[in-house]
């Protein structure tokens, strides 16, 4: 809104001190990430006090894990702060007109909604419980299905969006002659770095293959010839897949404090460099990566979600004085995936979200392999002493502290690894 006013002003001949700075992403970003700190660190206390004051406290199972007890009424739902640090600032400096923009508020709403509909669902049933009339068999927040059909929506959404708006078009350098460009209406001229600079829109669902020279990659290229016209299908498809898989490993992570947290910020830095570069002609160039018109933009909203990340992880670093809930972790796993879509990086998603890939996995390998040796041998064994893997070494005996800063380590490396392959190929 305030890029918008300013930009108004503009246009009406009025001038103020510093209103040119709102023409750069680089300022808009910057001010985004201050701003989403002092919403979470300021606001933060006073709605964990709420959540207090409404006994929306984290109810414990008895895994046998050293501390868990202590962690019993300990607020939960805090996912609502780290929403207010994203959405707020995102509508203050971000360029409202742009659909990935609108695209990416409405997969922080939509997933931020469908995990507080599972954590008030659970704090209802949790209440019930202490009634002498509860059944056991009283819903235990959101159904299964009930969460997948919602993450399954937003794939919808978003992969038809990218699949056929044409203001979600990447662009391909045009590298043909100039006559041929002055009778030619689909191709597009950008003044960039004192050159002028001709593109043609690439209108097919295209992605980046990692450590590849020939790096994009068409999805019609899955199907045979007589199939094509139905990509789109298998395009949504895949969206939903990652849309699912992602926010279901974010989920799995949010196990420890402060685990989810700082993990989701460190790839958050990763994506931020992604969609400004794409989004920016020079840099896009220079790195040899797809040029995608308008998605810079996303920079505003990425330095925004970093802020309320780092900001929640002040009141959520070991001792929590509060957890994000399913409120938090859906929506930030929405939000990763949504992006990594959108900067046509979704294939490095196994990458530079390694750990929600291992501890996704930890729990297919250990229900699978429980259930064969139980068929087989009539007792089921474990490959793990506890899954999702956080909880492994925490049998093991290491301190949560120390496996969330571990993992975050790990995060790091496996960022700069896909940074990495922007370049070698």
């Amino acid at each position: 809104m305030l890029y918008h006013l300013f930009e108004w002003l503009n246009q009406e001949g009025i001038r103020l001190p510093g209103g040119g700075l709102f023409q750069f992403i680089t300022f808009r970003a910057m001010m985004a990430i201050l701003l989403s700190l002092v919403i979470t660190l300021i606001f933060g206390k006073r709605i964990i006090n709420f959540l207090k004051s409404k006994q929306i406290g984290e109810g414990v199972r008895d895994l046998g894990l050293e501390g868990e007890q202590l962690k019993k009424g300990t607020p939960t739902m805090g996912g609502i702060i780290i929403l207010m640090g994203i959405l707020i600032p995102t509508i203050l400096f971000a360029n409202l007109n742009k659909v990935y923009v609108w695209l990416i508020l409405l997969s922080t709403i939509w997933l931020g909604l469908v995990g507080f509909l599972d954590d008030y669902f659970k704090l209802q049933a949790k209440r019930r419980s202490k009634d002498s009339n509860y059944k056991k068999s009283d819903s235990d927040g959101l159904a299964g299905w009930s969460k997948v059909m919602g993450q399954v929506g937003l794939g919808l959404i978003i992969g038809l969006t990218l699949y056929f708006s044409p203001y979600t078009k990447t662009w391909r350098e045009y590298k043909g002659s100039i006559e041929h460009v002055k009778n030619t209406s689909n191709i597009k001229e950008v003044k960039a770095g004192g050159q002028i600079r001709y593109f043609v829109e690439a209108n097919e669902p295209i992605t980046t293959i990692p450590f590849v020279k020939d790096h994009e990659f068409n999805y019609a290229k899955l199907l045979p010839e007589s199939l094509r016209a139905y990509t789109w299908i298998l395009y949504v498809l895949i969206v939903i897949f990652i849309v699912t898989a992602v926010s279901n490993g974010a989920n799995l992570t949010d196990g420890l404090d402060g685990l989810a947290t700082g993990v989701s910020a460190i790839i958050g830095l990763c994506l931020g460099l992604f969609a400004y570069a794409s989004g920016n002609v020079l840099l896009s160039d220079y790195l040899n990566i797809m040029y995608i018109p308008n998605l810079g933009e996303l920079s505003i909203f990425i330095a925004a979600m970093i802020g309320a990340c780092i900001g929640f992880l002040w009141y959520n670093t070991y001792p929590a004085q509060v957890f994000m809930g399913d409120t938090g972790s859906l929506a930030l796993g929405g939000i990763i995936a949504a992006l990594a879509i959108m900067v046509r990086k979704e294939l490095l998603i196994p990458i530079f979200c390694g750990v929600f890939l291992v501890e996704n996995l930890s729990v297919v390998i250990q229900v699978s392999y429980f259930k064969y040796t139980k068929k087989k041998y009539g007792e089921g064994k474990r490959v793990f002493l506890m899954s999702p893997l956080h909880h492994h070494y925490q049998k093991k005996g290491y301190h949560e502290s120390k496996i969330a800063v571990r993992f975050w380590i790990l995060t790091l490396m496996c960022v700069v690894f896909a940074i990495l392959s922007l370049k070698i190929r």
